[in-house]
This record gives structure tokens, C-alpha cells and sequence, in this order.
């Protein structure tokens, strides 16, 4: 294992939920750690209190003490080649890594679990998490979002498990080399990336293939990506499968689901034993699947299911997951991440559940122009299940415009009265809070910055 006590490592866009996590940890680790990004932020804010570097620019000076042969720069995979701070560090003779190469770092000498899928990783790997920390086993790990129960995204245990988050957006989790892993879900996202589904499909059967030998893949086999990869590896590989779900004969298995307004349940049985019920104290039936899947990689790690179980139950969620900003005069304000049509359904699905007789008015602003190009009519199918929607305009999140490609274009497939098309956020507050009445749930949906909206509702409900 590397020696981190003293090392210089400089993270290139450390406001990242990504990158904040494993400066964190190198920090825990006894390095010594400096940042950049374009904006302040209450991450960076978080940062500084614990010692970290930070600097709101990029400049050559921010890399001019590290020593060539030695010291590190990490890169978030948003900053360009030709970053100042890249270019200087190049220059000087200075190690410039990727972020998930920096990580397979950090996860050497561990028994590491990476957690992946189309959906639902983040929720999942917060879910292990929690389960492990329940059961005592303190485990490090490192998270694309802060945990409710912990109030944060990182953290260097004292255990020998390491939990990490493996995004698959632009292929390099492939770096990370577990020695067991999970994959929830397969379906066609990050097109500025992937032209189909193949390629897709493609990149899961690289991850899997990096799991260590007599490894374990824990994976959802209700989904049909993941039976297209459980088909493909079957007989290549030494790893032990072990599948969960409610169809078929898998491993561990659900049924006697129940999802209310507030929580879920369902009982569960692992190779024909009944276990016991996992009891979530969050809403929707992908979160019971969530649950499943931790449940399952937890036994493997040799925790008993009955501490995983308790564990689980004590998940109150992960920040913009189905995260309630705010009940005013009987008006729920909810904060989610979801930016692809799946993500949208489910999450419809659980406000639909938690507003009763009440309706679901939904403000959502979609994520990158490819990705708004390729599910225009997916989007405007899910988001025509609310009882209204806002549509703000696109959040390019780097991308140059699209031409054609518009938050018009959704409304434009939408039935008329069910949506709105407003670009201003400002505007856009006004015309949900005149709109809902009590009972009714307010829903702030997508991956940019309409996640701000939340709070600024709940504010001005409360002064209304």
C-alpha cells in the first residue's frame, strides 16, 4: 500500500461530489491536499474546514510547490486537456491522473466493493453503507452524494471494507479492480459518450471483467440489461453470480411488497430461507431493489443478514434522493436528482404515492443536449404522468447547444394544459406556488441547478 503520510495531492475541479469524496480521504490518510474549481460552493466551504487548500481559480501557481516524481495532480473528467493547471503540471514533470485511476489507488489493500448500474448506485451504495456501519464494520468509502445519516460523502474507516460509487458516464470505472461488485441496472444513458445500447452493454462486460478473480457480482436479475450481461460472461469467467429480485429463481428474493406514502417493505428470502422483512423508512419500490442488492453483497461480505436487515433499516436516504425540502400550509416541496426517463418514472411514481388525493406538479429541467435529444419523446411520456409540469430550459452541463434541441421540444409532445414551457426560474417559482394548494406535493426534478429551487419555494411558501 502507498505511503500517503505527506504526500502532495492537488485535485483539479475538487468541488465535484466525486472528487470532494477522495480528497477527503487522502486528507484522513495523513496527505497533504490542495484544490481548485470555477466556483465557491458549501462543499468547498467543508473542505477548508478541514484543512484543505482551496483555490475558486485555476492558475499554474496552484500546482508550484509540488515536487515532479512524487506529488500528484487528479483531474475531474469535466476539466479540458488544455487546463492551465494540467498543462503546468505536465510541464513540471507532475503525475496527472484521472480520478477513478487515483481511486484504484486508494482502494488497494481493501476488500472493495464497487457499486454500479444505470440507475440507483448512488442510493445502493449509501444503503451498504449504512448497513455496514450498523454492523460495526466501519467501513472507508466514497459516494457521488452525502448521506443523510452521516451528513457526508466520504469517509477513511477503520474496517477493511471499502465501499465506492462506480460511474459509468465516461467508462473509467473500469479502473477500479474490485474484488466484488454490484450492478443494478443496464440501460442506454450518457449519449454524449455511447452511441447505443451495444455500447453500453459493452463497457458493463468490461467492468465485470476487471472484478478480481473468484471474485463476486451481486446483480438484479429482473433487469433486462443485466440478464443480457449475466448471458455474456456466463462460463467466462471465476466469479461467483449471485442474482436478486422478484421474478424468476434468483438468489435472494422479493415478494409481499408494500410501498406507502412515508415507507417500504418486503419480505426476503435467500436461497429458499426466509430472512425476515427489510423495512425502509423511505418511499418506492426501487428502493426496496436497492435494499436487496445491499442486502445480498452484505451476506457475501460475511456480515449476518439480520444486521444487514436492521442496518437497512435505519437508511433516512441520500441528498436528492426523494429528499422533502419542506412542508408548508400543507404543500410538500421535494428535491430529486432524476435526469433520465427511468429515473423520472420511478421518482413520479413515489411523489404520486406520497401525494394521496393531492397532485403532483413537477418542475424539471433536463440534463445535457444529446441526452434531451435522444429521450424527447420518453420524457414527455413520463413527465405527462404528473398533474403538471414545468419545463425549464436544458442544462448543457458543458455541452455546446444542440441545434433543434430544446426543453420546447418535450412540451411540444406533452398534451395541452399539462405543461408549461418557462425558461425563468424566477417566473417559474411564482407560477408553482400560485398553482398549488394544500395537499398537493411540489417536485424540483433533474440533474443542474433547478436542485436550488427547493429551498427558495419553501421560503417563499412560508412568507405567502
Amino acid at each position: 500500500m502507498m505511503d500517503w503520510n505527506g504526500l502532495r495531492v492537488h485535485f483539479i475541479g475538487i468541488g465535484g461530489s466525486g472528487m470532494s469524496g477522495i480528497a477527503r480521504i487522502v486528507a484522513a490518510r495523513g496527505g497533504k491536499v490542495s484544490g481548485s474549481d470555477y466556483h465557491d460552493s458549501s462543499i468547498l466551504n467543508s473542505l477548508r474546514t478541514i484543512g484543505i487548500e482551496v483555490s475558486t481559480e485555476h492558475d499554474a501557481k496552484n500546482i508550484a510547490s509540488l515536487r515532479p516524481g512524487t506529488d500528484i495532480v487528479v483531474r475531474s473528467s469535466a476539466v479540458a486537456e488544455n487546463n492551465v493547471e494540467i498543462v503546468a503540471a505536465r510541464t513540471a514533470g507532475i503525475s496527472v491522473m484521472q480520478r477513478a485511476e487515483f481511486l484504484a489507488l486508494l482502494l488497494e489493500g481493501y476488500r472493495s466493493v464497487a457499486i454500479a448500474g444505470t440507475h440507483g448506485k448512488t442510493t445502493t451504495t449509501s444503503m451498504l453503507t449504512v448497513a455496514l456501519q450498523h454492523a460495526r464494520r466501519d467501513p472507508s468509502f466514497v459516494i457521488g452524494a452525502t448521506i443523510r445519516n452521516s451528513g457526508t460523502n466520504a469517509h477513511q474507516g477503520s474496517g477493511d471494507i471499502f465501499v465506492v460509487e462506480a460511474d459509468e458516464s465516461d467508462g473509467s470505472f473500469t479502473a477500479y479492480k474490485p474484488e466484488a461488485a454490484i450492478v443494478t441496472n443496464i440501460e442506454l444513458d450518457h449519449v454524449d459518450n455511447f452511441q447505443d445500447i451495444s455500447a453500453i452493454d459493452l463497457l458493463f462486460k468490461d467492468f465485470v471483467g476487471t472484478i478480481k478473480k473468484n471474485g463476486v457480482l451481486v446483480a438484479c436479475s429482473d433487469d433486462d440489461g443485466v440478464l443480457r450481461l449475466l448471458t455474456e460472461v456466463a462460463g467466462q469467467t471465476t466469479l461467483r453470480v449471485s442474482t436478486y429480485g422478484e421474478k424468476g429463481d434468483p438468489e435472494l428474493r422479493l415478494d409481499r411488497i408494500v410501498v406507502d406514502a412515508t415507507s417500504s417493505r418486503a419480505r426476503v428470502t435467500h436461497q429458499g430461507r426466509v430472512l425476515g422483512e427489510i423495512q425502509l423508512s423511505i418511499p418506492g419500490r426501487h428502493n426496496l431493489f436497492n435494499a436487496a442488492a445491499a442486502l445480498l453483497m452484505g451476506i457475501h461480505l460475511g456480515i449476518p443478514a439480520a444486521e444487514m436487515i436492521a442496518g437497512l433499516a435505519l437508511f433516512t436516504g441520500a441528498r436528492r434522493r426523494f429528499e422533502i425540502k419542506g412542508i408548508v400550509n400543507g404543500i410538500t416541496v421535494v428535491d430529486d436528482y432524476g435526469h433520465h426517463p427511468t429515473e423520472v418514472r420511478a421518482t413520479l411514481e413515489t411523489a404520486r404515492t406520497y401525494a394521496g388525493s393531492g397532485r403532483v406538479l413537477t418542475i424539471f429541467q433536463p440534463h445535457r443536449f444529446s441526452r434531451t435529444r435522444a429521450f424527447t419523446r420518453e420524457f414527455a411520456e413520463e413527465l405527462g404522468k404528473a398533474d403538471h409540469t414545468f419545463l425549464l430550459e436544458v442544462y448543457p452541463a458543458g455541452e455546446s447547444p444542440i441545434p433543434g434541441v430544446s426543453s420546447l421540444s418535450i412540451s411540444q409532445r406533452m398534451a395541452e394544459g399539462t405543461v408549461t414551457y418557462e425558461p425563468s426560474m424566477p417566473v417559474v417559482i411564482e407560477s408553482v406556488i400560485a398553482m398549488a394548494t394544500p395537499g398537493d406535493l411540489i417536485l424540483t426534478l433533474g440533474a443542474g441547478d433547478v436542485s436550488s429551487l427547493g429551498t427558495l419555494i419553501v421560503t417563499n411558501l412560508q412568507s405567502s
